[in-house]
Formats: structure tokens, C-alpha cells, sequence
């Protein structure tokens, strides 16, 4: 194999990521917007049928429910749990799709590399590998040769990674708890406040309408915005993983020497389930 084929491969892999990354962001707002219309026609109805507006304009009910929200999770998580999730929440709109066909090749190239140079052959190569995880991999296998003992490591770094991506979407998967009940106790405030006066009939099926608009500001806010999120921080999670178990399996493959083309079948059986999900 020729050491400068990895090396092409290589600047394929980051101009097609560049590719996806676009192409992410283009679908990831096409979406966006396709909701924000939904929303704004659905509103524009009720909107038509008499409702009113100022009625859904509550400072004091939006103040109770993210106010609220804020404080249980902020007292839920540490300070660095929340950072790291909201720069991932930020980051959702961006489609870095692992291309598992590209890592296969490359990986297939590695491996009929080592069964003809021999194991540590592979360290002329390593500055080429595309991927830092699957690199790592390589450079444990020609430091220590011993499969079971690169799995441990390897796959407990795998866990250890999943474990810390999920805090994420468990962050945003709290505030959607939170918002719908902030969003109760903002309308038991309000009806507490109307009908401590029942003599003003008049205002009074006003007053409690206005006051279960914090309950639809928490159920709103929760099923738009922060569950969302959470189901695609969940989703982005196990393709990386799924993605890591991948390179996982092929690096203790070379590490054994197998047959390119068993290594091949095993690999390919990933690739079903990646694209399934």
C-alpha cells in the first residue's frame, strides 16, 4: 500500500465533512423554518377565532416558567455540565455525519498494509491515519500488541465518551420536565390571584384565561424547544459511538492479523446498522 494513498484519503475525508457540514446547517434551518411556520399558522388561526394576543403576552407567566426552569437545572447540574451542553445545543445544526464507507476503505487499507509489512510497519503511517481515535488505536497496537489489552482501554474510553456526550441531552431532557411544571405553578399563582376576588364576575373567565397561559408557555417551550434537542444530542450520540465501536473492531482485527476479508464482513455489519439508524 502506498503510504501517500492514506494521506489523499485524508484531505477527501475533511472536504467531504465540509460538504456535510453545510449541507447540515441548509437542512437543519429548512427544518426550523418549516416549524416556525407551523406554529405561526396555527397561532394566525386562533388568531382569526378571537383570541387575543395581549392574552398570550404574559411577562409575569414567562418570567415564572423560565425563570423557574433556570433555577432547578441550574441547581440540578454544575456549572461545566451546563456550559458543555449549551455549546452542544448550539451545535446541533451542524451535520458532521461520519462517513463509515470512507473509514472501512481506509481501515481495510491499514490492515493489508500490516499483514504485508508486519504491526510495526504501522508507525510510518500513523500522521496519515484520518481519524485521531482510530489513530490512537494504531499507536497502542504497535506500542503493546496485546488485543484484549487495547479493547479494555479503547472501549472503556468508549463509555467513559457516551456517558459524558449523554449529560447533554439528560440537561435538556430536565428542562423539559421543568418547563410544563413551572408552567402549573404559574397557572396556580394566577388563579390564586383572580379568585381571591370573586366579586368582579366581569374580569374573572379573563383573569383565569390569562392565568393558563403559563401552563401553555412550560408545555410549549418543553415539546418545542428543549425535548427536541435533547432527541437530536441522543441521536448525534449514538452515531458517534456506533461510529468509535467501528474503528474499535478494526483495530483489534490488525492488531490480530485477520483476513482483509473477514475483517471486511465484520465491519460491513456496523455499516447495515449505522445506516439503519
Amino acid at each position: 500500500m502506498d503510504i501517500n494513498l492514506i494521506s489523499i484519503e485524508y484531505f477527501q475525508k475533511k472536504k467531504h465533512m465540509r460538504l456535510c457540514n453545510i449541507r447540515g446547517y441548509v437542512v437543519n434551518l429548512g427544518i426550523l423554518l418549516l416549524g416556525t411556520i407551523g406554529i405561526i399558522a396555527i397561532f394566525s388561526n386562533q388568531l382569526a377565532n378571537g383570541l387575543s394576543i395581549r392574552m398570550l403576552l404574559q411577562p409575569t407567566a414567562f418570567i415564572v416558567v423560565i425563570g423557574g426552569t433556570l433555577c432547578a437545572t441550574i441547581l440540578n447540574f454544575d456549572k461545566k455540565t451546563l456550559i458543555i451542553a449549551i455549546k452542544n445545543a448550539i451545535n446541533i445544526f451542524r451535520m458532521e455525519k461520519s462517513n463509515t464507507n470512507q473509514i472501512i476503505k481506509e481501515i481495510m487499507q491499514l490492515s493489508i498494509y500490516a499483514r504485508k509489512n508486519g504491526i510495526l510497519a504501522l508507525g510510518k503511517v500513523l500522521n496519515d491515519v484520518s481519524d485521531s481515535f482510530l489513530a490512537r488505536g494504531l499507536q497502542l497496537v504497535v506500542d503493546i500488541g496485546n488485543p484484549q489489552l487495547i479493547y479494555d482501554i479503547l472501549s472503556s474510553e468508549i463509555a467513559f465518551e457516551e456517558e459524558e456526550e449523554l449529560i447533554s441531552s439528560r440537561v435538556f431532557e430536565a428542562l423539559g420536565g421543568y418547563a410544563p411544571t413551572f408552567g402549573l405553578v404559574g397557572a396556580v399563582l394566577g388563579l390564586i390571584h383572580v379568585l381571591k376576588d370573586l366579586t368582579a364576575i366581569d374580569t374573572l373567565g379573563y383573569g383565569i384565561a390569562t392565568a393558563f397561559v403559563s401552563t401553555l408557555y412550560g408545555v410549549g417551550i418543553a415539546n418545542i424547544i428543549f425535548l427536541p434537542i435533547a432527541g437530536n444530542l441522543k441521536q448525534k450520540t449514538r452515531e458517534k459511538i456506533l461510529f468509535k465501536e467501528l474503528i474499535l473492531q478494526g483495530i483489534i482485527s490488525i492488531c490480530l492479523q485477520e483476513s482483509p476479508t473477514i475483517l471486511e464482513e465484520k465491519l460491513m455489519g456496523y455499516t447495515r446498522i449505522h445506516d439503519r439508524g
